[in-house]
C-alpha cells in the first residue's frame, strides 16, 4: 500500500447470472444491487444484511438495463422483448409490464423524483413514462438509428439520448424539442449520462474514447483516450470529480476530472467488463462482465486529498485486491496476475492507444497532465521569422512547455466550469 494513499479494494463479488451482465444499479442505502443479464433475468443482491439472492424470471429475453427508483422500492428493467418491467424487490419479485416501444429497449433510467421512466430502444424513439400511473406520456423522435442510451439531467427538466446514428442529442423534457445536437464521436455513442451539477455530459464510445461536453457552451472539455478496447459504461462518483469506464478491454478505470488524469486501472473481469456504477454516497461501486461476474468494489481513494497523494506518489504502483468473503475475514488474493489486480497509473503515456507501460516512468509525471486526456484546445502553432532559427533541441523544450501550460490552463477551466 503506497503511504498516504488508499486504493480501491475488491470487497465482493457474486455469481448468479448464466450468462453476460448488462447493467448494474445500488438501492440508495446500499441495502441491495440489482443486476440485469443476458440470462433474460433480473436480479437482486441483498448486501444488508446478507441473505440469498432474488432471481426475478418474466422478460422474454435479455434484459439490457436496469435501476431502482431513488426510494429503492422499485426496480425498473429494459428488455430486448420490447417491455419495460417494474418489479418490487422482495421475495415475492412481483411485476408490472409497460409495453409501447416496437423494438429492443436498452436503457431505462428514473427521474431524480422518482415520478417519470425515460427509456431508448432500437425503434428510434426515446419515450417518457408516469411511474405512479404506469403509462407512457411521449416519444421523442428525431433519431434515425437505434437509440442506445437516454438519461434524465439531475433536475429531470433535460434529457440527453445517444443513437447508432452517431449523434448525442439534448432535449427538453418540457417542450418536448431537440435543443442541440453533438455529432463529434467516431463512433456509436454506447452511453451517456449527465455530470452530477447537469451542466456537462460525458459520453462512452465504439471508438475506444470518453469524451465530456459542456452543455451550456456546446463545447468539448475533455477527451480521454485510456482504454484500448470499446468503452460501453460510465458512472459520474457522486461529487462529480471522478469518472468510472468499464470497457472490452477487461478493465475498469477511474478518472480524475479535475486534474484530468487517469487515475487508476482496476483488472478483475475475465472478459469484457459491461457496466459499472457508483453508489449513491460514492464510497462503494460496482462492475459486471461477460464473465457472469457482479463485483463490489470500495473506492477509498475519494477521502483522500489528492494535493497529499501527489506529494506522496513516486512511481506507477501495482497492489493487490483484498477479497472479503461473506463467510469469513479479508483475505489476499493468491492470484496476483491481471486478475483482481489494481493499477495506480499517474505516470505520462505517450502511447496512441492509451495502453499501460509500467516500465516507463517519468520524473516529471505527478506535476503535468496526462498524455491520455487531450487538450481541449490545439497547442499554439510556433511563428518563425526568417533568419531566426532556434536549435532544434530548444525548440522541441519549448513547444514541450508551453504545450503543458495549455494543457494545465484548460485543466484550471475545466475545473472551474465542473464546480460552477
Amino acid at each position: 500500500m503506497h503511504s498516504g494513499l488508499e486504493d480501491p479494494t475488491l470487497e465482493r463479488h457474486f455469481k448468479g447470472h448464466r450468462d453476460t451482465v448488462t447493467s448494474i444499479d445500488f438501492n440508495a442505502n446500499m441495502k441491495q444491487l440489482a443486476t440485469g443479464s443476458m440470462d433474460s433475468c433480473v436480479m437482486i443482491w441483498n448486501l444488508k444484511p446478507q441473505m440469498r439472492a432474488y432471481r426475478f424470471v418474466g422478460h422474454k429475453d435479455a434484459v439490457l438495463s436496469v435501476q431502482f427508483s431513488p426510494s429503492g422500492h422499485l426496480v425498473a428493467s429494459a428488455s430486448r422483448d420490447k417491455t419495460v418491467r417494474l418489479w418490487v424487490p422482495s421475495v415475492k419479485g412481483e411485476s408490472t409490464v409497460l409495453k409501447a416501444h416496437t423494438g429492443t429497449i436498452r436503457s431505462v433510467q428514473f427521474s431524480s423524483d422518482g415520478q417519470s421512466l425515460v427509456t431508448a430502444s432500437d425503434d428510434k424513439t426515446i419515450k417518457v413514462w408516469t411511474v405512479h400511473r404506469q403509462k407512457f406520456l411521449f416519444s421523442l423522435s428525431q433519431h434515425i438509428n437505434w437509440v442506445r442510451c437516454a438519461k434524465f439531467s439531475p433536475d429531470g427538466r433535460l434529457i440527453v439520448s445517444a443513437s447508432d446514428d452517431k449523434t448525442i442529442k439534448i432535449w427538453d423534457k418540457a417542450t418536448r424539442e431537440c435543443i442541440h445536437s453533438f455529432y463529434e464521436h467516431g463512433g456509436f455513442v454506447n452511453y451517456v449520462d449527465f455530470h452530477p451539477n447537469g451542466t456537462c455530459i460525458a459520453a462512452a464510445g465504439t471508438d475506444n474514447t470518453v469524451k465530456l461536453w459542456d452543455i451550456r457552451m456546446n463545447k468539448l472539455l475533455q477527451h480521454y483516450r485510456v482504454h484500448s478496447a470499446v468503452v460501453n459504461c460510465l458512472s459520474f462518483h457522486p461529487n462529480g470529480n471522478y469518472l468510472i469506464t468499464a470497457s472490452n478491454d477487461s478493465t475498469l478505470k477511474i478518472l480524475d476530472l479535475l486534474e484530468g488524469k487517469l487515475l487508476y486501472t482496476l483488472h478483475g473481469h475475465q472478459g469484457p467488463a459491461t457496466c459499472v456504477v457508483f453508489s449513491s454516497a460514492g464510497d462503494f461501486f460496482a462492475s459486471g462482465g461477460s464473465d457472469e461476474q457482479v463485483m463490489v468494489w470500495k473506492t477509498n481513494f475519494d477521502a483522500e486529498d489528492y494535493g497529499e497523494m501527489l506529494k506522496n506518489q513516486s512511481r506507477p504502483m501495482t497492489v493487490n485486491c483484498m477479497l472479503k468473503n461473506s463467510d469469513g475475514p479479508s483475505r489476499l488474493l493468491e492470484n496476483t496476475s491481471k486478475s483482481h489486480v489494481v493499477e495506480k497509473l499517474l505516470e505520462t503515456n505517450f502511447s496512441d492507444t492509451g495502453s499501460t507501460n509500467l516500465n516507463q516512468q517519468k520524473s516529471h509525471s505527478s506535476n503535468i497532465l496526462a498524455s491520455d486526456a487531450k487538450p481541449v484546445l490545439p497547442l499554439d502553432q510556433f511563428h518563425l521569422q526568417e533568419g531566426n532559427i532556434i536549435p532544434s533541441t530548444l525548440a522541441n523544450t519549448l513547444e514541450h512547455i508551453v504545450g503543458q501550460l495549455d494543457v494545465l490552463t484548460q485543466g484550471a477551466l475545466i475545473s472551474f466550469r465542473l464546480n460552477t
